[in-house]
C-alpha cells in the first residue's frame, strides 16, 4: 500500500509530486466508491460495454459516468478499449460484488461512514476523541445496531477482508494441537469456518452479540462446518464461554482503549483453563520510521472507535501482563497482521 515513489532512504529528497501524489489519494477512493456502489464491474462482467448504457443501467448522467470512467482506468481500473466503451481489468474484478477476494462491500464502506468520519479527522486530533461519535451522536457499534443497511455492508466488507487475510493465517500457525477453539468475537465464523475445515478432527465455538450470531448462521450453512460448530450468543464484556482449549480473537483487542481491552482479557483469563492458549490476531506496530499501513488503520480506530488503537509489541506485553497472561510467541503474517500467542503465566 505504499506508492512506489516514496522515498524510503529520509536522505533522499523527493519531488514535490509525491507529495501532491498523496494530497489527491482521496479523490481516488471515492471515484472508486462510487463505481462499486453502482456495482459497474458486475455490469460488465460479460463483456465491454458503451459508457452510456451503463449509464443508463445505474440511472445516472451520461458525460458524468464516462468521465469518472475514463478517470479510473488511468489508474488501471477498467480500460478504455475504444472510444467510450469500457471493460474490466484484473484490479476492476476485485470490484464485483460475487468473486473470489471482492472488494466491493470494503470499498462501499470505506466511502460512506469512513469517509465522512475522516472529513471530521480534526476533531479527534484537538480532542483524542472519537470523531464517528461526534459526527453521528453516537459510537460505531450502535450505529451499526441501529441501521441494517450499513450493517450489512460492513458484514460483508469484513468477510471480503476475512477472505484475502484468512488464507495467510492457516498458512502462518499450526492448529493441529486444538480439539476446541472458541473464537470470540468471531462475527460471522468466517475464520473459524475456514480452520475447521482444514482441521477436520477439531470444533468450534462462535460466539458475538445475538444480532451478530443471527445474521451469521446462513454463512455457517454455506461452508459446510455447521454440525462442527457451536453458536453462542452474549458479550465479551460479561462473559466468555468455557471449554476452549484454545481462545481466538482477531481484529477485536484493537477496537477498544486499554481499560476495555484489560477488561476482555480478563474474562478470558477466567475462563480458559489452566493449558488452554489465547491467540490474538492483530496488527503489530513495529518500531521505526518505514512505512506501515497498520499505523493508517491505528488512526482509523482513533476516529470510529470508542478508544481503539493499534499496539506495538511492547504495548501487548504490557496489556498481557496486567491481566495475567505471559506472551510466548508472535507470528508474523504476510498480510501485515500478526498472531499473538499467550497462556496464563504460572509464575504470578
Amino acid at each position: 500500500m505504499t506508492p512506489s515513489n516514496y522515498p524510503t532512504n529520509l536522505n533522499q529528497v523527493p519531488s514535490p509530486t509525491t507529495l501532491l501524489g498523496m494530497i489527491r489519494s482521496y479523490q481516488i477512493s471515492q471515484c472508486i466508491y462510487i463505481v462499486a456502489k453502482l456495482k459497474i464491474a458486475d455490469l460488465l462482467k460479460d463483456g465491454e460495454q458503451h459508457s452510456d448504457t451503463l449509464a443508463i443501467a445505474t440511472n445516472t448522467n451520461k458525460d458524468a459516468i464516462y468521465r469518472l470512467l475514463r478517470t479510473l482506468a488511468s489508474f488501471g481500473i477498467f480500460a478504455e478499449t475504444k472510444p467510450h466503451y469500457f471493460c474490466l481489468t484484473p484490479l476492476a474484478t476485485y470490484l464485483q460484488s460475487n468473486v473470489p477476494n471482492s472488494l466491493n462491500a470494503y470499498a462501499i464502506m470505506s466511502g460512506e461512514e469512513h469517509y465522512q468520519t475522516w472529513g471530521n479527522l480534526m476533531f479527534s486530533i484537538q480532542t483524542g476523541e472519537n470523531a464517528f461519535e461526534n459526527l453521528y451522536g453516537m459510537n460505531i457499534y450502535e450505529f451499526l445496531q441501529q441501521n441494517p443497511v450499513p450493517a450489512k455492508t460492513f458484514d460483508q466488507a469484513m468477510t471480503e477482508f476475512s477472505g484475502i487475510v484468512n488464507p495467510t493465517i492457516l498458512c502462518s500457525y499450526n492448529f493441529s494441537s486444538i480439539r476446541k477453539l472458541v473464537d470470540v468475537g468471531g462475527g460471522n465464523g468466517r475464520l473459524l469456518s475456514s480452520i475447521l475445515q482444514a482441521y477436520p478432527n477439531m470444533t468450534g465455538v462462535l460466539f458475538d452479540r445475538p444480532n451478530v450470531i443471527d445474521r451469521a448462521s446462513d454463512f455457517l450453512v454455506s461452508m459446510g462446518v455447521k454440525n462442527r460448530l457451536q453458536l453462542a450468543k452474549g458479550d465479551f464484556f460479561k462473559a466468555i464461554p468455557t471449554g476452549g482449549d484454545a481462545y481466538m480473537m482477531k481484529h477485536i483487542i484493537h477496537n477498544w482503549g486499554d481499560e476495555e481491552a484489560i477488561a476482555i482479557l480478563k474474562n478470558c483469563y477466567q475462563t480458559m483453563g489452566e493449558q488452554a492458549i489465547l491467540l490474538i490476531v492483530e496488527i503489530v506496530i513495529p518500531p521505526g520510521n518505514d512505512p506501515f499501513m497498520g499505523k493508517f488503520i491505528d488512526m482509523n480506530m482513533l476516529i470510529m472507535t470508542p478508544g481503539g488503537r493499534v499496539r506495538s509489541e511492547t504495548e501487548y506485553r504490557k496489556l498481557l501482563k496486567t491481566t495475567g497472561f505471559k506472551l510466548t510467541k508472535i507470528v508474523p503474517i504476510e498480510s501485515e497482521l500478526s498472531i499473538i500467542e499467550a497462556v496464563k503465566d504460572r509464575e504470578i
